[in-house]
């Protein structure tokens, strides 16, 4: 009986350790579905301005991710050609991301605090 049970427990742990391995590897989907990451920063300095106003992407899936070094809350959202996609407001220190997908075509990007974007808080996108 001792040896029918040392015989049980060696397949089930050599049936775990199968699927281990399976389930390391990573899938081709995930990889393909990634798209792309643009990287901006709000100005350091606390004025209402991006330190870039023009940005460049390929079509397909596009996330903004905007650093935020100054002491102002900010966002980042994305706008046009019937996307409108806002991303959160965050603090100091934070990233604020929108993800779209974008065919080609020109955007807006801008500061989701409306008052910040209302004072110029923006740029353009281009995406081929």
């Amino acid at each position: 009986m001792p040896l029918l049970a040392l015989a049980a427990g060696l397949v089930v742990a050599g049936c775990g350790a199968a699927d281990k391995s399976t389930s390391s590897s990573p899938s081709p989907a995930s990889s393909a579905s990634a798209g792309q990451t643009i990287k901006l920063s709000a100005d350091p300095g606390g004025a209402l301005k991006f330190t870039k106003t023009t940005l460049a992407a390929r079509s397909g899936k596009v996330t903004l991710e905007m650093a935020n070094p100054s002491q102002i809350p900010h966002g980042i959202g994305v706008d046009g050609n019937g996307v409108d996609v806002d991303g959160p407001v965050v603090g100091p220190g934070k990233t604020s991301t929108a993800t779209a997908e974008l065919k080609p075509g020109t955007y807006e990007y801008y500061c989701t605090v409306k008052s910040h974007h209302q004072a110029g808080m923006q740029g353009t996108l281009v995406v081929k």
